[in-house]
């Protein structure tokens, strides 16, 4: 059976959607933030980085979410949620997937850890107000590309649209959140709808009342 060491609402929510899509045989091992789990010797005997999520898939050990991802789905050639090989999706499908991970991920990491990017000459609040604006202009351009599309990438549910629904949980508290784009709100309100994020999000005590 699959292990994946999760905390709600972290960066395991999409591993946890792309598990559920799936249909996968899997557990779920509570990593408590709140005691600094991550940091335990236990965890870092799996996971030297100490952060969230950590898959265990037999003898394989894995973090990154987005490597967990696609090895969950590689396992499962029949899954639409990556394009296949040599179709005109799947270079797109790489770049979201990357500009989502390693730019709107990592942008998000900052603006919520401020205190950690800062040596005392900028506040703390000063960095997360400029992470809110320089994220928003990165919702913007999604907005953009979702003009008239049901998903992201393709005609097929993708982890590139399962990743943005995470971000978009985690972003809901800005000025000007992801629901209040015309093309991303409508699209995001479609996601909700997928029983495999109504149900990773009932199990994550995450409401999706604003989506209705």
């Amino acid at each position: 059976m699959i292990t994946l060491y999760y905390f709600p609402g972290n960066a395991s929510m999409v591993a946890h959607f792309v598990l559920e899509e799936l249909g996968a045989d899997y557990q779920l091992m509570l990593v408590d933030r709140k005691t600094n789990g991550q940091k335990s010797e236990d965890y870092l005997a799996l996971n030297p980085t100490g952060r969230i999520p950590t898959l265990v898939d037999g003898d394989l050990v894995l973090f990154e979410s987005a490597a967990i991802c696609i090895h969950l789905v590689e396992k499962n050639l029949s899954s639409k949620l990556v394009p296949e090989i040599n179709s005109p999706e799947r270079p797109l499908f790489f770049q979201w997937l990357m500009y989502l991970t390693s730019t709107v991920q990592s942008e998000l990491m900052v603006y919520f850890y401020p205190d950690k990017h800062t040596d005392g000459l900028m506040g703390a609040s000063d960095i997360a107000s400029a992470q809110e604006k320089r994220i928003t202009d990165m919702l913007a351009i999604l907005d953009k590309e979702l003009t008239n599309k049901q998903f992201l990438v393709g005609g097929d549910l993708t982890i590139c649209d399962l990743y943005i629904m995470m971000l978009s949980i985690w972003a809901s508290g800005f000025t000007s959140p992801p629901l209040s784009f015309p093309h991303l709100g409508k699209y995001l309100r479609s996601l909700a709808l997928v029983p495999s994020i109504k149900e990773v999000c009932r199990k994550e005590n995450r409401s999706l009342e604003a989506y209705q």
